[in-house]
């Protein structure tokens, strides 16, 4: 257990790129991370669960929280709105644990705004063509879909420099790139500590 200040630590990447199941990997190492389920306006598909993988809601409720500026961020992604909550982290970070947050690219970009000091990791795949194979196994069969996602993937790729650090996800190796992530995690709070003694 970590014992310094929490970090807000955000994960992003292009779609497919899979940084839902490192999120999960990631849940086996340490106890003092609280994991932000994201809010969104998108069906259900049929391996999530409501309140684990995500808060499943209409379009109406989201505008309303919207209005209610219940959001730290929200995006309008694929057709789809996604939104992460204020309270879920303000409330993990007074209780001192490391926030772990997915969003896309745009998201990380307005939470860097808002924690200027927030760690931001990006997941890179090992080339473009792997990205089409896991959007295709997902089942994004529809064309024009696809290029769209594609097309996306590409200009998210060339916006990693923006983040502090970019973890190459290679093909069968996700339990490497999960510790290689929460090293990285390590390493943040030790440069805390020496900063601080």
């Amino acid at each position: 257990m970590r014992l310094n200040k929490p970090l807000l630590i955000v994960i992003s990447g292009p779609s497919a790129v899979g940084k839902d199941v490192l999120i999960d990997l990631l849940k086996t190492y340490d106890s003092n991370y609280h994991f932000v389920i994201t809010t969104t306006t998108r069906k259900i598909r049929k391996d999530e669960k409501e309140g684990i993988n995500h808060f499943f809601i209409s379009v109406e409720k989201f505008n309303k929280r919207i209005n209610d500026g219940k959001f730290l961020e929200w995006a309008k992604v694929y057709g789809n709105y996604y939104g992460v909550e204020k309270k879920q982290v303000e409330i993990a970070l007074e209780e001192g644990k490391d926030v772990i947050i997915r969003v896309d690219v745009q998201g990380a970009e307005r939470i860097r705004q808002i924690y200027e000091d927030s760690l931001q990791i990006f997941i890179l795949p090992p080339n473009i063509n792997i990205l089409k194979q896991h959007l295709i196994i997902r089942g994004v069969n529809d064309p024009s879909d696809m290029n769209l996602r594609l097309k996306k993937a590409k200009e998210e790729i060339d916006k990693a420099i923006d983040f502090k650090y970019s973890v190459i996800n290679y093909e069968n190796k996700l339990v490497e790139t999960a510790k290689k992530i929460n090293e990285i995690i390590d390493k943040e709070h030790k440069y805390i500590k020496d900063s601080l003694s």
